[in-house]
């Protein structure tokens, strides 16, 4: 990986953000590197909305790794 990419830093070192469950108002944490994580109240699932470099630099996987990269782009080959 390369160190001095500092796109890649929220995902090698996850940053966290309290969101609000559209679905219950609860709190959810939701990691940087979290592409969805469930609401502990209702169950309702929350997208990390945020774009990230992995979605568009072509130096992604070897940034990253080939791991998180497969796990970030996954949503978008679904879609």
């Amino acid at each position: 990986m390369l160190d001095h990419c500092p796109g890649s830093a929220n995902l090698r070192t996850p940053t966290l953000t309290i969101k609000k469950c559209p679905q219950c108002g609860g709190e959810v944490e939701v990691f940087s590197n979290d592409i969805s994580v469930k609401c502990s109240t209702c169950g309702f699932v929350v997208y990390n909305d945020t774009l990230s470099c992995v979605q568009w630099c072509k130096y992604a996987k070897e940034c990253v790794g080939e791991e998180m990269y497969n796990k970030m782009m996954a949503p978008k080959k679904q879609g």
